[in-house]
């Protein structure tokens, strides 16, 4: 029996599985936070009575087991017994699981039921997610290489080159402390690169604001065409006074939760690049409004996928694919069993070519997992 059905009537939903699942990075990930070797996700499988399984993914970097308890013990009695396809009455009803101010573990627990739920409904109605969301009529999407780790310049070099080799013409490159070695690497990098080569920066909020306005010097001078997080997210009133002294565009959002808390730096144009990612910012549901909103405002939208694993990147292929003002998606490059494993789709850096990326043309996300891979990665 194929997961697919011609419509939804009494289909409904009959278990919820979160599964924690853990990996040593084969090549560890170096920003400002530190050095990651060891990352998480959880993946969810949302199934129903008309043998219909939906999967998502929930941005779950550390302690994965505390994410799966809350969506099995908090989410799943919510969503038990109902029709799959009234998605946005279930976000709201996953919304109210938590009193107080949105975000943190809940949003993240939700974006993985709520892009299981998505999965769903496009096999229910046999259209891609894309297509449900109502389309761009796109068959591929732009994209970046992330990233050039921070380290030495024999190091960042090496993985420059590297990406050079792969074809990518929109490349990112991590920065850091100290300030003076930033700009020089700034410089250095452009010129490896060339002119015809689009380069982007991420900071990781590692700056105060005068250091962000000095990098910011060098990203200008150097034509870099955004510097993404170089401050924390919650200084909003400091984002909006280094836009005032930084010519280069600015860049953020992967640590918002829910469009209120994209507001203000997309209403008043501050920034100029919105890059929520989809397993954290309330699935596809919320992340759609962001970027809607953001295109009613001017600001282009670029999904964020970081250390993520094939769900998240599908996803945000479906989500760039349908939104009008998509200027890039993230396309990780590191060689990670979340991306190799789980399905049988190839990760996007295998699959892109001059930097574009295809959309999936399958109902729902349109990839199949492999539960028995699923079972090596799940924590015990």
């Amino acid at each position: 029996m194929t997961e697919t059905a011609s419509q939804s009537a009494d289909i409904k939903i009959t278990d919820i599985i979160a599964h924690p699942l853990t990996q040593t990075l084969p090549r560890p990930t170096v920003t400002s936070w530190g050095k990651y070797s060891e990352v998480s996700i959880v993946l969810v499988e949302v199934r129903t009575d008309a043998g219909i399984t939906g999967v998502g993914e929930a941005l779950a970097r550390f302690s994965p087991r505390a994410y799966a308890d809350l969506i099995e013990t908090s989410l799943k009695p919510r969503l038990v017994g109902q029709d799959p396809t009234n998605i946005t009455a279930h976000w709201r009803t996953m919304r109210r699981a938590l009193s107080g101010r949105g975000g943190g573990m809940l949003f993240e627990a939700i974006s993985g039921v709520d892009i299981a739920l998505w999965d769903i409904l496009g096999k229910v109605a046999n259209m891609p997610i894309h297509r449900l969301l109502g389309g761009m009529g796109r068959t591929e999407v732009p994209c970046y290489a992330a990233s050039v780790n921070w380290g030495d310049d024999a190091f960042m070099d090496e993985q420059l080159d590297a990406y050079l080799e792969k074809g990518f013409p929109r490349i990112k490159v991590k920065v850091a402390k100290p300030v003076k070695d930033a700009c020089r690497r700034i410089e250095r990098l452009r010129k490896r690169a060339g002119d015809d080569i689009d380069l982007c920066v991420d900071a990781n909020w590692a700056y105060t604001l005068e250091e962000a306005v000095q990098v910011g010097r060098a990203l200008s001078a150097n034509g870099y065409f955004w510097f993404e997080e170089p401050l924390r997210p919650e200084d909003e009133a400091g984002y909006e006074e280094l836009h005032r002294r930084c010519d280069t565009a600015l860049a953020a959002g992967e640590s918002n939760y829910t469009l209120d808390q994209t507001m203000r730096l997309v209403a008043n144009r501050t920034l100029s690049y919105i890059q929520p990612d989809v397993a954290r910012s309330g699935g596809i549901t919320e992340t759609r409004r962001m970027a809607e909103f953001a295109d009613a405002h001017d600001v282009q939208y670029a999904p964020h996928i970081g250390m993520s694993g094939i769900i998240c990147e599908i996803a945000s292929v479906h989500l760039a694919a349908a939104m009008p003002n998509v200027k890039a998606m993230e396309c990780e490059t590191d060689e990670s069993p979340f991306k190799t494993w789980i399905t049988g789709a190839a990760p996007g850096a295998d699959r892109q070519k001059n930097g574009m990326l295809p959309v999936p043309t399958g109902p729902g996300l349109g990839v199949e997992v492999d539960w028995d891979a699923v079972k090596r990665l799940r924590v015990q």
